[in-house]
């Protein structure tokens, strides 16, 4: 099984008060381009959707740290537990082929059918590495005008360092902050890719049910909870596998405003013969 029809999606989301995307090689600031306008990386996009499918009871390869639910201390340990049902001798190449190996792995974890996965396999002599390239891609969120960012010293109460008499350097930091701002990201479904991994229709519900609630459960001193949201999700579905427009013509006829309003009629009759689906936030 895989997917009928080419689906494109757009994502609609506000950022208050919060820091949706640190960049760890700028003091965790949040992440700007060159023109100021904020963005969020889809890697950091496609852990949210992970931790959703998670949460939802899907079986899920790539688990963060602070949300893993089976116990694995890596992927290497995940990918050869019994508990999945592959086991050691899977990833070898002398027990099994890569293609068998990758099918499986596909089966078994919805991530690694959605986005692809990276897999090294052993041999006696020498190992190979197979890529899987995922049917669903979706790009970096960029703010609809550029971001103003507030930066605040902060002091701890404890020092982590010292005999306590004295403040020590540990105990002063830095919190920053996305005052306000509308960020919006556009992400693709392709049916021929999803003939090499499985990834079919009901996926692609799945996928769809969690959107709406992206940031449900992802509260953080750096995001409190309420401060980001998902104001809309645009959802095109296609009359065809190869769709009837480019992915980048169905995506130009979206524009939306600094607020995250947009002509809803316009929008439903920019293309011909494709119409979008407009789902409310959670």
């Amino acid at each position: 099984m895989s997917l009928d029809n080419k689906i494109d999606f757009a994502i609609i989301f506000s950022v208050k008060n919060a820091n949706p995307n640190g960049d760890p090689l700028n003091g965790n600031r949040p992440r700007i381009d060159y023109d100021g306008f904020g963005e969020i990386t889809d890697v950091c996009l496609k852990r949210k959707i992970r931790d959703r499918l998670q949460s939802a009871s899907h079986a899920i390869f790539v688990q963060s740290d602070e949300k893993k639910t089976d116990g694995m201390v890596s992927l290497k340990a995940r990918a050869e537990s019994d508990e999945y049902g592959l086991g050691k001798d899977v990833f070898n190449i002398n027990q099994t082929t890569p293609d068998q190996a990758a099918e499986l792995a596909c089966k078994k974890w919805l991530d690694v059918r959605t986005f692809g996965q990276l897999f090294a396999f052993k041999g006696d002599k020498n190992g190979v590495s197979i890529p899987i390239r995922g049917p669903v891609t979706i790009q970096s969120a960029f703010s609809v005008e550029p971001i103003s960012i507030t930066s605040t010293q902060i002091t701890k109460s404890v020092s982590g360092e010292g005999d306590g008499t004295k403040k020590s350097s540990d105990t002063m930091g830095m919190k920053h902050r996305v005052d306000q701002a509308i960020y919006v990201t556009f992400g693709s479904m392709n049916p021929q890719l999803s003939e090499r991994t499985g990834f079919n229709n009901e996926d692609a519900k799945v996928i769809k049910s969690v959107l709406p609630k992206l940031f449900e459960g992802d509260a953080s001193s750096a995001r409190p909870e309420g401060s980001m949201a998902i104001k809309k999700v645009i959802w095109w579905e296609h009359s065809s596998k190869s769709g009837q427009y480019s992915s980048a013509k169905v995506h130009q006829t979206l524009q939306v405003a600094a607020d995250g309003s947009f002509d809803e009629d316009n929008l439903k009759s920019a293309i011909e013969g494709l119409k979008p689906e407009i789902i409310d936030g959670f």
